[in-house]
C-alpha cells in the first residue's frame, strides 16, 4: 500500500508526459490520457538542446562512478585490513567531513575550481584563465571521493572472513595481490552499492552545476530542466517528458543492481 501511494507522483509524471495538453489540466483530473501523444519528448529531443545537457550528466556521472571506485574500495580495505598506525583516527576525521554542509564548501572549491593551474587558460599560479570551470573534471569535483562510499567499503571488508587476507599472505601474494585477486572478486555486492549511490549523487546534483557552468553547452540535465520554464509560462508537457528521461537512467541503474545494491547496504550496516 505504502509503495503504491509513493508511486502514485512518478506514475502520474509519466502519463502526464504522453497526454494532449488540453489533458495535463483537464477537471476533474484524470490519471490516464484521452489519448496518447509523443510530441512532448520529440519537442525535448528535437526542439531543444537537451540531448546535449543528457550527455553532458551521463559523462559526468560516469566520471564519479568510475573515481569512486577506484579511491574508496583501496581506502575501505586499508582502513579495514591493513596494520597502519593511527588508522582509526585517521577514519574518524574522514567520517568527520560528513558533518560538514556542502554549501559550506561552495565557495572554496569554486575558487580551487577557478584558478586550478595549467588548464582553462590558467599559468602557473592559477591565474589568467578559467581553470576547471565549463569542463567535466570541474562539474564532477566535489563527488569525485565521497566519504560514505569509503565508509561503505570499509564496514564491508572488516565483515569479509580473515583467512581469506591470511591465506593470501602464506601464499606469499603482496598485499595488493590479496586485494585485487581474492578481496575484489567476492566484492560485487559493496562495488554495485558504491557505483550506484556515487551515480545518483553526481545525477541529481543541480546547484553546483549551477555554479561551474557558464555556457550552454555544458549544462547538465537537472540544469536543463528550466529550458521548459521561463518567467511567465512553461511548457509543462515538455517538463514532464524531459523529467521522465532524467528518471529514466536512476530507475534502470537500480533495477540492474538491487539485489547486489541492498546486499552491500545490508553487509555495511552489520557487523
Amino acid at each position: 500500500m505504502t509503495a503504491a501511494l509513493v508511486s502514485i507522483p512518478l506514475l502520474w509524471m509519466v502519463m502526464s508526459s504522453v497526454k494532449p495538453f488540453s489533458d495535463i489540466f483537464a477537471w476533474p483530473p484524470r490519471l490516464f490520457p484521452s489519448s496518447v501523444t509523443f510530441e512532448h519528448y520529440a519537442r525535448v529531443l528535437e526542439g531543444t538542446n537537451f540531448p546535449r545537457y543528457f550527455l553532458n550528466s551521463t559523462i559526468v556521472a560516469v566520471v564519479v562512478v568510475v573515481s569512486n571506485l577506484l579511491v574508496a574500495l583501496p581506502c575501505g580495505y586499508a582502513f579495514a585490513r591493513l596494520p597502519i598506525p593511527g588508522k582509526d583516527a585517521a577514519f574518524l576525521v574522514v567520517l568527520g567531513t560528513m558533518m560538514i554542509p556542502s554549501h559550506v564548501t561552495t565557495i572554496p572549491l569554486f575558487i580551487l575550481a577557478r584558478n586550478f593551474p595549467l588548464i582553462g587558460g590558467n599559468d602557473i599560479m592559477g591565474a589568467g584563465g578559467t581553470g576547471l570551470l565549463n569542463t567535466y573534471f570541474g562539474i564532477a569535483l566535489p563527488h569525485l571521493v565521497l566519504t560514505f562510499t569509503v565508509f561503505l567499503a570499509r564496514q564491508f571488508f572488516l565483515d569479509l572472513p580473515a583467512e581469506i587476507r591470511d591465506s593470501g599472505r602464506i601464499d606469499g601474494a603482496s598485499e595488493m595481490r590479496v586485494f585485487t585477486s581474492l578481496s575484489l572478486p567476492i566484492s560485487l555486492p559493496i562495488v554495485a552499492t558504491i557505483a550506484i549511490f556515487s551515480f545518483v549523487t553526481a545525477w541529481d546534483d543541480f546547484f553546483w552545476p549551477l555554479v561551474v557552468t557558464t555556457t550552454d553547452r555544458m549544462r547538465t540535465a537537472q540544469i536543463g530542466l528550466s529550458v521548459f520554464r521561463s518567467q511567465f509560462s512553461s511548457e509543462w508537457g515538455a517538463l514532464f517528458a524531459a523529467s521522465v528521461l532524467i528518471v529514466l537512467p536512476v530507475v534502470l541503474v537500480f533495477l540492474f543492481n538491487q539485489r547486489l545494491f541492498i546486499r552491500g547496504l545490508a553487509t555495511g550496516a552489520t557487523k
